[in-house]
C-alpha cells in the first residue's frame, strides 16, 4: 500500500494499493482503506498506565516508561522465583503480523525467560495441520493463476470478504468461460455472485468431499496418470467408498444429483482449482475436511495444470530462518506448551504451576478466545499478573494491570511474508509513533536489559533481525537480501518458474518421505462434529448451529471499537423460519445461550443468506459493546479438532429466545 504524507505535518491524508504489485493491484480491501480512522482515532492509547481500580473496571493512572519496565521486570523476576518461570505466559497472535513485531524479539526474551510456549492455533492450525499430512508443504495455487481456470470452486471461501484480492483473477477466468462454484453454508456476499451456490451443513465438508471421491473412483473418472503419486489410493478408495452421495445428502443436506454433478465437473475439467479457506477447519473434523478437498486436487490431476490445483495457505514458500529470529537455543531448559485456544482452562484450572502472570500482544483474547466465561474468569483473578501490549483500551487491555502503548503497522519497520500469495514485503515507517507508543520489538528489547539479560541478540536492531531472518539457504529466498527489499519494496520468491507458472507438483513428486501425496486414508472416515445437526451432542434444548463468520468491514476484534463495526457485529441473522417458531420479529432484542454462557444481540431475519436450523453472527463484537458484557465467544467451546489442535469455532449448538 501507499501512504500519502503531508511534508510539513508528517501527517497522512491518503491510503491507497499499490498498482505496481501484481496480486493487490491498486486497491485495497474496505477494512484497510479506512486505517487512517484508526491512526489517528482519539481513542489511540499514547502512554504508559498502571491500575489503579479493580481488574475491568477501566481506571488507571498514567506513568513513565522506565516504571512500566522496571515494574514488570520486578514482577516477573518475583514470579520466576515463587512459582517458575513457566508460570508466565506469552499470548500474542496476529494483530500485527510482521516478522519482527509478531515472532522476534519477543520470542526471544520469551525463550530467555524459561516461560511457557503458546501453540499458536487460533486461527489456522488444523488446515495447516492438514496439507503437511497430505504433502508436507505449505504451497498452494498462484493467485494470479486463477484467471486461466475453467472451474474455481470456494469451498468455505468468502473471497469478497476475506480475499478480496483473489476477486479480480476470478472476475477475469469467467469472463474466459470459468463456472464459479461456492459451497458455504451461508449466502456469502460471494455466494451471491456465484454461478452456483451449493449449501451445505455446518461441519459437513468432509462428508461432501468423500461423497466427490466416491462418484469420481465408481465411474473411474480419476487422473489415472497422476493419481498413482497417491501413496494410499487404495485406502482412499475404500474410505470414499463408505460415503455414497445418497449418505452425504442426508449428512451435508446437498441433493446427491448434485453431489454427483459437481464430482464430475471437477474430474472433467482441466484446469479447475479449489480455493479452500479456513472456515472448513474450524469444526471437530476440519483438519481431515482440508486434507479430503486437497486430496479431490490429487485425485483428478489438477496438480498438473497451470490454473488448477488448490490454495489454502501459500506461507511454506516463506522459508526464512525462524530459528535465527526466536532463538529457541535460549531456553535454560524445555518449556510446556500451552494451546491457545484452552486459554480458559490455562487460566482457571491449570497447575503445577499455575499461570501466575500473563503478557498479551498483538491480540485480545477477552473477545476472540473460545469459552469467553472461563476466559474473562481468568482474566479477573487478582493474583494473575498482567500486562498489555495494545493500541486502543481492549477488554483485554481492561483487565490488565500495565498497558504498554503500541505502535500501528504504518509506524515501525518490519519484514511481511504471505498466505495468499508469494511475495516478501519489506516496509519502513510511513509515520512517526505518536505520543509515547513503542514499538514490540523495542519493548522486549527493554525488558530484556531491565531482567538482566546479557545475550547479543537483545542488541540487535531491526534490519540485524531481517537479514538474519533471510539468511535461511532456502532456494526461495536465494538473492533477496534486506538492501533489495529496501529498493523494490516487495520482491516474488525465488519459485523456479516465471509469475504464474508455479506448478511445484506437476510431476507428481512432494516432499513426503516416500515422494508422494497422501491422501489420509482410513483417517477422512467421517463422524458429524459433536455440536452439529447429526452430532453425539445434538439436544432439544439446543437446536440451532452457530456460524460466528467473519464481519465484513473488521478483521476479528481489531476494527471492534468503532460504532459502524459495532453495529454490524450487534446482528445475528436468522431464518424466518426459526425466528417464527420463537416469535421473534425483525430488530427486535434476543438472546442466544447454551450451558456455556448467553448473549444479547438484535435480530436481522432473513431467508436469503442464511439456511434454517443456522444462525450467523459476525465476529467478533467486543464483550465491553454488548449489553451483558460478552460476546459471541460466551458460545463457543475449548473442544479441539481432529488435527493441527485448532479452535472448533463453527460447531457449536445454541437457542434463541426472544428477550
Amino acid at each position: 500500500m501507499l501512504v500519502q504524507v503531508d511534508t510539513e505535518s508528517g501527517k497522512a491524508s491518503k491510503v491507497k494499493g499499490d498498482p505496481a504489485h501484481p496480486v493487490t493491484q491498486g486497491f485495497l480491501c474496505g477494512k484497510v482503506a479506512r486505517y487512517l480512522d484508526r491512526e489517528y482515532n482519539p481513542d489511540r492509547l499514547l502512554y504508559p498506565m498502571k491500575r489503579t481500580g479493580p481488574k475491568g473496571s477501566g481506571n488507571f493512572t498514567r506513568i513513565g516508561w522506565d516504571e512500566a519496565i522496571g515494574t514488570i521486570a520486578e514482577r516477573l523476576t518475583a514470579i520466576a522465583a515463587e512459582h517458575g518461570s513457566e508460570s508466565i505466559l506469552p499470548y500474542s497472535y496476529a494483530g500485527t503480523m510482521g516478522m519482527l513485531n509478531g515472532s522476534g524479539m519477543d520470542r526471544r526474551f520469551f525463550h530467555r525467560l524459561g516461560a511457557s510456549r503458546l501453540d499458536r492455533t487460533i486461527c489456522s492450525s488444523a488446515g495447516g495441520a492438514a496439507l503437511m499430512a497430505s504433502m508436507n508443504a505449505r504451497l498452494g495455487t498462484e493467485p494470479e493463476q486463477f484467471k486461466r481456470s475453467k472451474l474455481i470452486i470456494a469451498w468455505g471461501a468468502n473471497v469478497l470478504t476475506t480475499n478480496v484480492h483473489l476477486w479480480p483473477f476470478i472476475v477475469e477466468a469467467r469472463r474466459n468461460g470459468a463456472h464459479f462454484v461456492v459451497i458455504d453454508p451461508i449466502r456469502t456476499r460471494t455466494a451471491s455472485l456465484a454461478d452456483q451456490h451449493i449449501p451445505i451443513h455446518p461441519g459437513s465438508d468432509l462428508a461432501l468431499a468423500l461423497a466427490m471421491a466416491n462418484v469420481i473412483f465408481s465411474e473411474r473418472l480419476e487422473d489415472r496418470g497422476y493419481s498413482k503419486h497417491i501413496h494410499d489410493l487404495e485406502d482412499y478408495r475404500d474410505i470414499a467408498a463408505t460415503m455414497p452421495p445418497a449418505r452425504a445428502e442426508q449428512l451435508t443436506g446437498v441433493p446427491a444429483a448434485t453431489i454427483e454433478a459437481l464430482a464430475r465437473e471437477l474430474a472433467g475439467t482441466r484446469p479447475a482449482v479449489i480455493r479452500v479457506n479456513y472456515g472448513v477447519q474450524r469444526s471437530d473434523r476440519g483438519g481431515r475436511a482440508i486434507q479430503a478437498i486437497a486430496s479431490l486436487a490429487a485425485l483428478t490431476g489438477q496438480f498438473q495444470h497451470i490454473g488448477g490445483g488448490v490454495n489454502l495457505s501459500t506461507s511454506g514458500g516463506f522459508a526464512f530462518n525462524r530459528a535465527a529470529l526466536e532463538r529457541l537455543d535460549l531456553e535454560p531448559r524445555p518449556t510446556r506448551l500451552i494451546n491457545m485456544s484452552l486459554l480458559g482452562d490455562a487460566l482457571t484450572t491449570l497447575n503445577d504451576p499455575p499461570v501466575k502472570a500473563m503478557i498479551n500482544y498483538n491480540s485480545n483474547p477477552a473477545a476472540i478466545a473460545p469459552d469467553q466465561r472461563k476466559v474473562l474468569e481468568g482474566l479477573r483473578r487478582e493474583d494473575l499478573f498482567t500486562v498489555v501490549l495494545e493500541q486502543f483500551m481492549t477488554d483485554t487491555a481492561q483487565r490488565a494491570d500495565i498497558v504498554l502503548p503500541s505502535t500501528t503497522f504504518l509506524e515501525h519497520t518490519d519484514l511481511y511474508f504471505a498466505y495468499g500469495h508469494y511475495y516478501v514485503q519489506l516496509a519502513r515507517p510511513a509515520l512517526a509513533a505518536p505520543g509515547e507508543c513503542k514499538t514490540n520489538v523495542e519493548v522486549f528489547r527493554l525488558l530484556a536489559k531491565a531482567m538482566g539479560f546479557t545475550d547479543p541478540c537483545f542488541d540487535d536492531s531491526e534490519d540485524e533481525m531481517i537479514r538474519q531472518t533471510l539468511d535461511s539457504g532456502s532456494p526461495y529466498l536465494e538473492g533477496i537480501t534486506l538492501e533489495r527489499l529496501d529498493r523494490e519494496h516487495f520482491v516474488r520468491l525465488n519459485l523456479g518458474a516465471p509469475m504464474g507458472e508455479f506448478l511445484p507438483f506437476a510431476e507428481g513428486k512432494f516432499p513426503t518421505t516416500h515422494g508422494q501425496f497422501i491422501s489420509g486414508g482410513k483417517d477422512l472416515a467421517y463422524e458429524p462434529p459433536v455440536e452439529s445437526r447429526h452430532g453425539a451432542g445434538q439436544s432439544t434444548a439446543y437446536p440451532l448451529e452457530l456460524i460466528s463468520w467473519k464481519s465484513h468491514d473488521s478483521m476479528n476484534s481489531t476494527f471492534g471499537n468503532r460504532a459502524d463495526v459495532d453495529a454490524e457485529t450487534a446482528k445475528v441473522i436468522l431464518h424466518p423460519d426459526d425466528a417464527a417458531r420463537r416469535n421473534i420479529t425483525d430488530n427486535s432484542a434476543i438472546r442466544l445461550f447454551n450451558d456455556r454462557g448467553a448473549v444479547e444481540a438484535v435480530a436481522k431475519l432473513d431467508a436469503f443468506h442464511v439456511q434454517p436450523g443456522v444462525v450467523c453472527a459476525p465476529s467478533v463484537r467486543w464483550p465491553s459493546k454488548s449489553k451483558n458484557g460478552v460476546g459471541i465467544n460466551a458460545l463457543t467451546s475449548q473442544r479441539l479438532t481432529d488435527i493441527g489442535n485448532g479452535a472448533t469455532f463453527y460447531s457449536c449448538l445454541i437457542e434463541v429466545e426472544a428477550c
